[in-house]
């Protein structure tokens, strides 16, 4: 099954030149090129060091937006790059939503790379997400289900697992006990924490074998940091799966299940959404039997 979106706006070099024109104009001779027309962006590079951003569709400008409100406050904290944005665009009547430029970093996605050292990388990212789950202020940005408590994606891992066909000795009874087992844990108990809220392995670059940035905040909020641990079955085999883990010191037993339950809900969501996308697919068939297997949870 295929969802993704439709466009709203029709967004081209020629649109983006005339912004950065009214806009930045001594960034408007720069060279630009297409990177990515992606579910809720489109992203150009330009010249050597930096990128534009512009929200396809209506339902993406939120995301635009926790962006430029919330990464400026939090990079200085984290030990991995993360894009700030260094101009927030503003609506006009040639493209009424607002936009970014942001830095470039050097890397292909993680779901395309190899790390050099994977225990070396299981400890750093390890760090920044120790870093980033701190407590929240309360106007930091809400989120329907990232964030919540790993028993709503009942519904969604009821739903998407119609649209799979399991491999092999893995069933639809098996996927479902298992979720049923991994939320049957104590929930977050402490405060809200920052949260990437969307940590795949797309969503990450790497560059030299080594995790050079964490991209794409667009779903920045704060609550269980379960959510966040769910990278780890996507980058990590089980030795370095354990050195994530213990790099992570404020996760309970009970965090880890859950976040072993967001894990399971990815898989089954990029399974099934990704009929014309085979990156998200090969993460999906490389994450379902990571987590099916029981290992840290």
């Amino acid at each position: 099954m295929s969802n993704m979106p439709a466009a709203e706006w029709e967004i081209d070099e020629t649109l983006v030149r005339e912004l950065l024109a009214a806009q930045v104009p001594e960034l408007a001779d720069r060279p630009l090129a297409m990177l990515a027309n992606g579910w809720d962006n489109v992203m150009y590079r330009l010249g050597a060091d930096l990128t534009v951003r512009l929200p396809r569709r209506k339902l993406a400008v939120p995301l635009i937006e926790h962006e430029q409100r919330c990464l400026e406050l939090l990079a200085p904290q984290l030990p991995i790059p993360v894009p700030v944005p260094v101009h927030h665009g503003v609506p006009s009547e040639r493209f009424p939503m607002p936009w970014s430029i942001c830095p470039w970093f050097p890397g292909v996605l993680a779901a395309d790379a190899l790390f050099a050292d994977p225990i070396r990388e299981a400890r750093r990212l390890g760090a920044f997400l120790t870093a980033l789950h701190v407590a929240a202020p309360d106007d930091t940005p809400r989120n329907e289900w990232r964030g919540q408590d790993a028993r709503v994606l009942a519904p969604r891992v009821a739903g998407n697992l119609v649209h799979i066909d399991l491999d092999g000795s893995t069933t639809v009874e098996l996927v479902t006990s298992r979720f049923a087992a991994l939320v049957d844990v104590d929930p977050h108990a402490g405060p809200p924490v920052w949260l990437h809220g969307d940590l795949h392995a797309a969503n990450m670059l790497v560059d030299d074998g080594a995790i050079s940035a964490v991209i794409d905040f667009g779903d920045i909020t704060s609550g269980d940091p379960a959510v966040d641990l769910a990278i780890g079955w996507m980058l990590f085999e089980a030795e370095a799966l354990e050195e994530f883990r213990r790099a992570l010191p404020h996760a309970d037993g009970a965090t880890w299940s859950r976040g072993a339950a967001w894990a399971l809900h990815f898989a089954l969501m990029y399974l099934a959404n990704s009929a014309d996308n085979p990156r998200l697919n090969a993460m999906g068939r490389r994450l379902l039997p990571s987590v099916m297997s029981g290992e840290l949870a």
